[in-house]
């Protein structure tokens, strides 16, 4: 059978497939696959992953057999086979499409990148920074190199993409350790990685992020410009627009604007809610868990002083607090815990307000950057010259040790 490409057809059959069932997993037509396994034409670049996979290759693999027994055939399009011998000309086009192929990255090491960052992501809740910051700077280093070999330019989209999500996962990092200058510039790294693969939602993140880093700082005006410069980045839909809408309520709830944040709280109870509730509930720290909006809603109404905040938290402890073992806590039971705690002094119920925080503080979930919303409570205590208030301080002072 000369001029086939006797090798792809085995393949197929051999991994169970006939030529309609090959056609219709790949979305196209039995002539189509004729024509592959006849060396007419080349399979486009989009459709080579979709036929790796079902052939079980290797990207690397499927390129060597499409290559093997390609033979001129005379029905072939005139520019496809040359019926001449090459010359300068179309020798130097057949090299431009090679090297637009060409790549020292491919699509298995891409996918593991980015499996490797969601897993990051989803540990970030329940790993203390110091320890995930350091997988984060080896898998960023690994896209440094990458970005130095050669590669399609899908691939290289794909690259910027992940490094931008590494970037900004290693800005939070920074952040959450009390590491302005590395934070400030990982987010601007990660922004420039985001333009570049024109990613709106990794932008509008690194918006959010520092809108929470300055918000720590107290600088609440500066957070709210830069939760709403987020939303008008954000795509609609997008997590990132509903934890952007969120963050604006907390700065609001600052600086006492009541009735903007009252509008936050709804607009991301609404816009969470058109989420759903998943089957398997996500701590992926950049997908929204329409649960958060609990947490965020507890934080934000005992910011502003507001008793209703207390079912709120009282909630988020009841479903996500795994035993009365506070150092399996996840961080928004801490936090919920230390929302709990402000509601409760407004309240003048004392002890319970000091048993709250204590928890919270002795979970070790509280992180660097949130150390200033224990510390809130523990001068409260203090002001009142409580006799729990020693050991507040000394609890604090421990945790502070801890992370230094």
């Amino acid at each position: 059978m000369a001029g086939k490409r006797q090798r792809l057809a085995q393949r197929r059959k051999a991994s169970g497939y006939t030529q309609e069932q090959f056609a219709e997993a790949l979305k196209v037509d039995r002539t189509t696959v004729q024509r592959w396994e006849k060396g007419e034409v080349d399979p486009q670049p989009h459709q080579r992953p979709k036929m790796a996979k079902l052939l079980q290759l290797t990207s690397r693999e499927l390129d060597e057999l499409l290559a093997a027994d390609v033979l001129p055939v005379t029905s072939a399009p005139s520019w496809i086979v040359p019926a001449q011998p090459a010359n300068d000309d179309e020798m130097a086009a057949w090299e431009l499409a090679r090297r637009v192929q060409v790549s020292d990255v491919g699509p298995e090491t891409l996918t593991r990148l980015e499996r490797a960052f969601d897993e990051l992501a989803t540990a970030y809740p329940v790993t203390p920074p110091h320890n995930l910051l350091e997988r984060v700077r080896q898998h960023s280093a690994y896209v440094v190199s990458l970005l130095d070999g050669r590669k399609t330019l899908a691939e290289h989209r794909r690259l910027l993409v992940v490094g931008g999500w590494l970037s900004l996962l290693g800005a939070t990092l920074h952040i959450d350790l009390k590491q302005g200058h590395a934070a400030t510039a990982r987010l601007q790294a990660a922004v420039t990685l985001a333009r570049q693969a024109e990613h709106p939602e990794i932008e509008a993140w690194c918006y959010e992020t520092d809108a929470w880093r300055v918000l720590t700082d107290g600088d609440y005006v500066r957070a709210l410009e830069l939760s709403l410069a987020a939303q008008s980045v954000a795509p609609a839909g997008t997590s990132a627009l509903i934890q952007a809408t969120a963050q604006e309520g907390r700065a609001r709830a600052r600086l006492g604007h009541a009735t903007e944040t009252y509008a936050a709280i709804d607009k991301v109870q609404k816009m969470a809610a058109t989420l759903g509730i998943p089957d398997r509930p996500t701590e992926h720290h950049y997908q929204y868990d329409p649960a958060k909006a609990l947490a965020y809603t507890a934080t934000t109404l005992a910011w502003l002083g507001d008793a209703a905040a207390e079912p709120f938290a009282r909630e988020v402890i009841a479903r996500l607090s795994p035993s009365d073992d506070v150092t399996k806590w996840p961080r928004r039971v801490a936090s919920a815990n230390i929302d709990l705690s402000l509601v409760l002094l407004a309240d003048n119920r004392l002890d319970e307000a000091c048993n709250s925080v204590q928890k919270a503080i002795l979970s070790g979930r509280v992180v660097p950057s949130n150390h200033w919303r224990a510390l809130e409570v523990v001068k409260a205590v203090e002001v009142r010259q409580l006799p729990e208030a020693p050991e507040l301080r000394e609890a604090y002072e421990g945790l502070k040790a801890i992370e230094a």
